[in-house]
């Protein structure tokens, strides 16, 4: 016969929900296991945009460029947070919604946990005849002699840990059938559920420690040539990003200098060691003298800097037509090979008459070639050369959009042409000076320092991601490998002849190893009453 599905809505006298049962049925569903792993699913997903697509918190602007580059798709992307994912509504949602899932499941099963700890545990069955029993004990042998040894054997002196933890065995010893038996049931496997709980309470606290760090966290970079210093003030970072609480008045006050930088190559151009030589200036303490390497930051008040990079600063002056200075000072030129080649760009906003003027630069440390066109053939400034070309117009500093400092936009710029209708290039040495086309002015390469670039980083939620991430580890494995098994000795009295003690078991968990354990507790049985253990059988 067919079975006919009744909606109770279509039925009058049926039952409804209601407000209270739409919303417990609710609260089920996003407390259920399935939910909190769709969720962390979606979670996952969610910040794949976060390492694909520029950041606007950290990337402003390689952000706004590619809101510039995309159009509408851009826009699009922007209004939805894929730009700010961690900052965005949506993945906050899904944050949110996955901490209350995991608390949700954790605290009932944390219920039932405790109590199946404090409950008394099921008296041995009757008949072991179902449960292979073994032969524990000898006609001679008191039972309540072979009970104690067991209860001996089964409960080592494992301490609160043990008690609390479940490795030992909890023991339940009764008498039954008039006084002619002693029965014994032992239990133990509840640390594989503690170490379930564990594992999950430790991914809550993971979701707390990123929440946590993502409020406090901030993180900069910072490019600092030799010889020149550091003040650790957000003004002073090429790039700052930081958590929606931070304050940035917390900041530590130190100044950090560049004394030396250390750079090693071997004959083929392979890295071999970076180091920077540095001074640490903090208030009311004496300078202190270190060297960062990679992987070897220096910590200072709660915060590690790292070096990330290095690079080549040629000291430059620009004079302009007039003969006044309009540009000075060391320029920072990003490597674009494992040689070295490395490219700038110098804006000259402000030159005493006519459009404003702008070099593209790229910089070969050990040039082979002519005339401008070279190439690099080891890292180490050797034979070190210049080739620029020069721009004129309007480099765009004055319409308040944000720039790379290391790009050239050439919007608004025209090329500068020789006599023969070319480009104008040419190629600088250190120590020379070159007359730019057209009378634009004068170009001086005086030196070529070098150049560490450090990442800033202080994460105060990092002690408790590590501590969390052990005690995740830690309770996998415990939820893994624990054993969930109950023993069970059966003793009868009687004669001298006719005194039998029985042992058997059942495996919840892991049966493979329950032959072993019970045979491992006959023998130690045995020893115990100082008789020959039995002979180890095959399993």
């Amino acid at each position: 016969m067919a079975r006919v599905k009744i909606d109770n809505y279509a039925v009058a006298a049926a039952p409804r929900l209601g407000v209270r049962g739409w919303l417990r049925w609710g609260w089920r569903q996003v407390t259920s296991m399935r939910v909190a792993l769709i969720l962390l699913l979606l979670l996952a997903v969610g910040a794949i945009p976060g390492s694909i697509l520029p950041q606007s918190p950290r990337e402003a602007v390689k952000a706004a460029e590619f809101v510039k580059d995309n159009g509408w798709l851009g826009q699009f992307l922007e209004k939805a947070g894929f730009l700010d994912v961690y900052g965005s509504a949506w993945f906050t949602a899904i944050y949110v919604l996955l901490f209350v899932s995991l608390i949700g499941c954790i605290i009932p099963r944390c219920i039932a946990h405790f109590r199946a700890m404090r409950a008394p545990l099921a008296a041995a069955p009757s008949r072991l005849d179902r449960y292979r029993p073994r032969a524990a004990g000898e006609a001679s042998d008191a039972p309540a002699h072979a009970v104690g040894r067991a209860i001996a054997e089964l409960r080592p002196r494992a301490g609160w840990l043990g008690a609390i933890t479940g490795y030992r065995y909890r023991v339940d010893e009764r008498t039954k059938h008039g006084e002619t038996q002693l029965a014994l049931a032992a239990e133990k496997g509840h640390i594989r559920e503690l170490g379930n709980l564990l594992f999950h309470v430790s991914i809550v606290g993971i979701l707390c420690s990123v929440a946590f760090g993502a409020a406090f966290i901030y993180r900069g970079q910072a490019i600092i040539v030799e010889g020149r210093s550091f003040t650790n003030s957000v003004v002073a970072y090429d790039t700052f990003s930081s958590g929606r609480l931070f304050n940035e008045n917390s900041l530590e006050p130190f100044t950090l200098r560049l004394d030396t930088f250390h750079a090693q190559f071997s004959l083929t151009g392979r890295p071999e060691d970076f180091a920077a030589d540095v001074t640490l200036n903090r208030p009311g303490k004496d300078p202190e003298q270190s060297t960062i390497r990679v992987n070897s930051p220096l910590g200072v008040n709660g915060a590690n800097i790292y070096l990330q990079g290095n690079g080549y600063a040629p000291d430059l002056t620009f004079t302009d037509a007039a003969g006044n200075v309009a540009y000075a000072g060391p320029t920072v030129f990003i490597p674009k090979d494992s040689a070295y080649t490395s490219t700038g760009v110098v804006k000259v906003p402000d030159v005493t008459s006519g459009d404003q003027i702008g070099l593209k630069a790229t910089l070969y440390p050990t040039a082979i070639g002519e005339g401008t066109d070279f190439q690099s053939l080891h890292p180490d400034p050797t034979n070190p050369v210049i080739v620029f070309t020069v721009y004129t117009g309007d480099l765009g500093l004055d319409n308040g959009v944000p720039q790379n400092v290391y790009k050239l936009d050439e919007t608004h710029l025209s090329p500068v042409h020789d006599a023969d209708g070319e480009q104008a290039a040419f190629a600088i040495a250190p120590g020379e000076t070159v007359d730019l086309p057209n009378g634009l002015g004068s170009l001086t390469w005086i030196d070529t320092p070098r150049y560490a670039a450090f990442d800033i980083r202080a994460d105060p939620s990092l002690p408790f991601l590590l501590f969390f991430a052990i005690c995740a580890l830690s309770g996998l494995a415990l939820s893994l490998f624990g054993a969930r098994r109950r023993i069970w000795i059966i003793a009868t009295y009687g004669g001298a002849d006719e005194a039998v003690t029985l042992l058997s078991g059942a495996a919840l968990t892991q049966p493979h190893d329950l032959a072993k354990a019970t045979a491992e507790l006959e023998r130690a049985m045995a020893a115990a009453r100082g008789a020959q253990p039995p002979e180890e059988e095959e399993l």
